[in-house]
């Protein structure tokens, strides 16, 4: 990826949630990989479909690959046009985008939702959550489940962890 940019504080350099949303975070990523997952990759359909200035998508789009979350590859040799296929690396995304929609829709009625994931072959509405893969519990209790300072871990963030306050109580 990228190196960080310079609005990242500098204790939160070595934070993979503020690298993460450094890279993937910003309006028109999320819904550029969003149409990619659709199975858009040529220039003209994102720019249709979302609605983004040539100059928008052409910076958000050169920024995704140099990220390594979209290949860029020639489609056609006269004139040369190119489209933007997904990376391995992007298709991981995927199951974080889907949370998010879920997680959108989750404060809607079902009738106010426009868009829902189903099952490809039986039709029915799925419920995204977020798994421990191990042990398939649920992980959106902050009590059960709680970051702590990995391996490589500084000084400041062994300390942050050492010493952050309880989780409050569900409601």
């Amino acid at each position: 990826m990228v190196a960080v940019a310079s609005r990242i504080r500098l204790e939160d350099r070595e934070c993979p949630l503020s690298t993460t949303v450094e890279h993937v975070g910003e309006w028109w990523t999320l819904l550029i990989l969003h149409d990619a997952f659709d199975g858009y990759t040529r220039f003209d359909q994102f720019q249709e479909s979302l609605g983004i200035s040539s100059s928008m998508l052409t910076t958000r789009l050169k920024t995704l690959v140099a990220d390594g979350l979209l290949e860029r590859r020639p489609y056609q040799t006269n004139p040369v046009r190119h489209e933007y296929v997904l990376t391995e690396l992007g298709h991981s995304l995927r199951p974080v985008i889907v949370a998010l929609a879920a997680w959108g829709n989750s404060r809607l009625a079902p009738a106010e939702r426009s868009m829902i994931l189903v099952d490809a072959h039986s039709g029915e509405e799925v419920e995204p959550v977020v798994v421990d893969a191990k042990t398939g519990h649920r992980l959106d209790d902050s009590n059960t489940h709680v970051f702590t300072a990995g391996p490589a871990a500084s000084d400041a963030m062994r300390h942050r962890y050492a010493t952050r306050p309880a989780a409050p109580a569900q409601a």
